[in-house]
């Protein structure tokens, strides 16, 4: 396996590559028009803005590093003249491009992005990035390049306000530097929600000053799913040596495998993807996923269990108890911390695959339990969860944010302001956005990236299983076929997960984001009716390039063959 890895993360990719006026932006703009002609950066040319300046900032950035050009962004007043790239920010213009979108145009002496928001004027650069030569890309600069754009008028707005990647840092961790590596290939696809699962049974990732055991405890392990060189056990009885790529720095002095974020870290991470116009979203996993928790804290939990993060993924006995008001303290100053370093909107508390036996053996014979389940009126243990639930989405919602958790937490209704992030497609989320609640849809048969991505194992890193080729995510429709166009509003957007069992390096993980994420970026932004696979794969392949400058580890044989079973 070990050959195996070395030969995907890099081969080479064919020489298919030519110098190009060909529009090929990903994901697909609303409206293009290509005219004659092009505009040719040089040296000589001018950046300014009215309003926008970091937006205008970052692409001069940007264009510097590739290019070697020492082009600096200015306000307008201040330069003879019009400037030749201009950055307008107009909030007139929001009747007509909405929250996020943009106008560019291209003409052979002059480029202007407007939009009514500082957002609309990034994604309007992002898509300026993408009409320049691939090469642009190069995080070193590049001689003897044309730096030419084609001449286009384009008007752009994304179909959906959410349009997401969620990144499960608790089984395998990836430290700061990597998590922004993320962020900017996000950015490139104008994917703009983050969702960073930090706590699972394998490990907690945040540091919370209050509890510092979380961290000290529930960050580190010794098993995993996987087995390598270092000698680490192998619940499954395979043996990949995945563990091979991971850094020495992951390990601590006792040998064991994790790491967290201060809040340092966090703030740092947040701040980043704030300038890159994305939101990141939190997990916290409860009632369940909660062992990591519990090693640390197991007066909070539901059963008497020596509670430990080396435990089989999956197995998830460790729930936190509901009738402990403690357990609601705990999590109360956990979640205030947490609101303190994620300034969005939502905090996602999972609520999926809550052990059922676990529930039944504990919550259903705890008399205390038993107690708040009369007091209420409930008759059974996923009612209590249900209640559970809507008791931290009180706090939640107090403190000014929304709740957002897995499809199990509609189970047996609702608050009015929480959401729901649909996985199992089983009439969630159209009954929920019937109801009036919002929903993302992440539907496992379309988005969940840790699937293989071939039907010939043997040609790829291990995986959990399944089968999720790249057309299949292109296929992707957020909106639920039986959702009446009255509650279509409630559907935010959609998101693709990569679960991390078997991912034990950010090289692995671009692996398994991308391309696969470029289709999710077009299935979220473009409208329905302009979306072809075939010219989207047309598209894909000058956009590989453009990763192959960035240094990402995309899955090349799936931009080099439509065959799913390669």
């Amino acid at each position: 396996m070990k050959k195996i890895l070395a030969t995907i993360f890099v081969a080479v990719v064919p020489a298919i590559f030519a110098a190009t006026n060909e529009v090929t932006v990903i994901p697909q703009p609303q409206k293009i028009e290509i005219r004659s002609g092009e505009f040719h950066l040089t040296s000589e040319t001018k950046i300014a803005f009215v309003g926008g300046e970091a937006e205008a900032q970052f692409l001069a950035a940007k264009l510097r590093q590739s290019t070697g050009f020492k082009l600096l962004a200015s306000p307008i007043s201040t330069l003879p003249g019009k400037s030749e790239i201009d950055f307008l920010l107009d909030s007139n213009l929001s009747a007509k491009l909405g929250d996020e979108g943009y106008e560019l145009s291209v003409t052979q002496q002059f480029v202007t992005i407007q939009a009514p928001t500082p957002a609309g004027l990034f994604y309007g650069a992002q898509t300026l990035l993408q009409l320049l030569p691939p090469e642009i890309f190069s995080t070193n600069v590049v001689t003897n390049v044309d730096w030419q754009i084609p001449c286009v008028q384009i008007e752009d707005r994304p179909r959906f306000k959410w349009r997401g990647l969620m990144l499960d840092v608790s089984r395998h961790f990836y430290d700061k530097a990597e998590v922004e590596r993320i962020l900017d290939e996000m950015a490139l696809h104008k994917l703009n929600v983050l969702h960073w699962h930090l706590t699972d049974d394998q490990g907690w990732r945040i540091e919370i000053k209050k509890y510092p055991k979380l961290t000290e405890v529930g960050a580190w392990r010794t098993a995993s799913k996987l087995k390598g060189p270092r000698g680490e056990v192998d619940d499954s009885g395979n043996a990949h040596p995945d563990w091979a790529n991971v850094s020495d720095s992951k390990f601590n002095s006792q040998k064991r495998y994790g790491g967290f974020y201060t809040q340092d870290e966090i703030r740092e991470v947040v701040k980043y993807a704030a300038e890159r116009h994305i939101t990141i979203v939190p997990e916290i996993e409860m009632p369940g996923h909660a062992v990591a928790a519990l090693a640390a804290y197991p007066q909070f939990g539901s059963d008497t269990n020596t509670y430990t993060t080396d435990v089989k993924a999956g197995v998830n006995a460790g729930v936190f108890d509901p009738s402990n008001p403690a357990t609601f303290q705990f999590l109360d100053d956990v979640l205030t911390e947490v609101f303190q370093l994620f300034p969005g909107k939502y905090v996602h508390v999972g609520g999926d695959e809550v052990n059922a036996k676990v529930k039944a053996a504990t919550w259903g014979k705890s008399p205390q339990c038993l107690a708040i389940m009369q007091r209420e009126g409930l008759t059974n243990v996923n009612q209590l969860q249900s209640w559970f639930t809507k008791q931290i989405e009180k706090f939640v919602s107090a403190h000014g944010k929304t709740l957002i958790g897995w499809g199990e937490i509609a189970g047996d209704g609702l608050t009015t302001n929480a959401a729901v992030m649909d996985w199992q497609e089983k009439s969630v989320a159209v009954k929920t956005a019937t109801n009036g609640n919002d929903v993302v849809m992440s539907p496992t048969k379309f988005c969940y990236l840790d699937y293989y991505q071939s039907t010939n194992y043997a040609t790829e890193p291990h995986a959990i299983g399944g089968f999720m080729p790249l057309e299949k995510v292109y296929a992707f429709e957020p909106i639920p076929a039986k959702l009446a166009p009255e509650f279509q509003s409630h559907i935010l957007g959609g998101q693709c997960n990569l679960w991390t069992e078997y991912v034990a390096s950010i090289q692995h993980v671009e692996y398994m984001f991308w391309p696969r994420a470029c289709a999710l970026a077009e299935a979220t932004w473009s409208s329905k009716e302009s979306r072809n696979y075939d010219d989207f794969m047309r598209r894909l392949q000058i956009h590989a390039k453009r990763l192959d400058e960035m240094g990402v580890n995309y899955r090349r044989a799936s931009v080099e063959t439509n065959s799913s079973s390669n």
